[in-house]
C-alpha cells in the first residue's frame, strides 16, 4: 500500500513538473513570437520609408541632410541584430519621419499629392500595428514573468534557466514625448 501512495505521488509530481516545464516553454515562445512580430511591422515601415522620401524629395531638395539622416537610421536600423538598440534606432526614425511630416505643411502641392498622402496613411496605420504588438508583446512577457516568479513554477524557472524578461518601455526621457507630426 505505501510503496503504491510513494509511485503515486511521485506520478504527481513528474506530471507537475512535466506540465510546468511545457508551460514555460510555451510562454517563452509566445513571448519570441510577440517580439517576431514587432520585427515584421518595423521592417514594414523601414520598407515604407524610401518611398516616401522619393515622393517628398521633388518638392523639398533643400532638405537633403534630413533625407540622409533618415536613410543612415533606416540602415542602421535594419543591419542590427540586438532587439534593444533596433527599437531605440526606430524611435529616432520616428522622430525624423515626424519631421519630414511637419516640413511637408511648407508645401501646399506636396500635401495634397495623392501619393504622398497615400504614404502618410499607410505609415499611420503601420503606426497603430506598431503599437498593437508593442502591448502584445508586453502581454506575453507580464504572463511568462508571473509564471517565472510564481510557486511552484520558480523552481522549475531556476533550474532549467528560465530567466524573467522585459517589457518594452520607454527608457529615455525624450522618448516619452509625441513626435510632432502634422497631417
Amino acid at each position: 500500500m505505501i510503496t503504491i501512495l510513494i509511485s503515486v505521488s511521485f506520478l504527481l509530481i513528474l506530471i507537475l513538473f512535466i506540465v510546468l516545464y511545457n508551460g514555460f516553454v510555451s510562454k517563452r515562445n509566445r513571448v519570441e513570437e510577440a517580439f517576431s512580430g514587432i520585427d515584421i511591422i518595423l521592417k514594414k515601415r523601414f520598407d515604407l520609408i524610401p518611398n516616401l522620401i522619393e515622393a517628398v524629395k521633388g518638392y523639398m531638395s533643400h532638405e537633403k541632410e534630413t533625407f540622409s539622416s533618415i536613410v543612415n537610421l533606416r540602415n542602421q536600423a535594419l543591419s542590427t541584430n540586438n532587439p534593444d538598440e533596433r527599437l531605440k534606432l526606430d524611435q529616432k526614425l520616428n522622430n525624423a519621419v515626424g519631421s519630414v511630416f511637419a516640413l511637408a505643411e511648407s508645401y501646399p502641392d506636396l500635401k495634397a499629392n495623392t501619393n504622398f498622402l497615400s504614404l502618410q496613411s499607410d505609415l499611420g496605420e503601420i503606426e497603430t500595428e506598431i503599437e498593437r504588438s508593442k502591448r502584445y508583446y508586453n502581454g506575453t512577457v507580464r504572463d511568462y514573468n508571473i509564471a517565472v516568479e510564481s510557486f511552484p513554477g520558480n523552481l522549475i524557472a531556476g533550474i532549467f534557466g528560465f530567466p524573467k524578461k522585459d517589457f518594452l518601455e520607454l527608457k529615455e526621457e525624450d522618448q516619452r514625448e509625441s513626435p510632432k507630426v502634422q497631417f
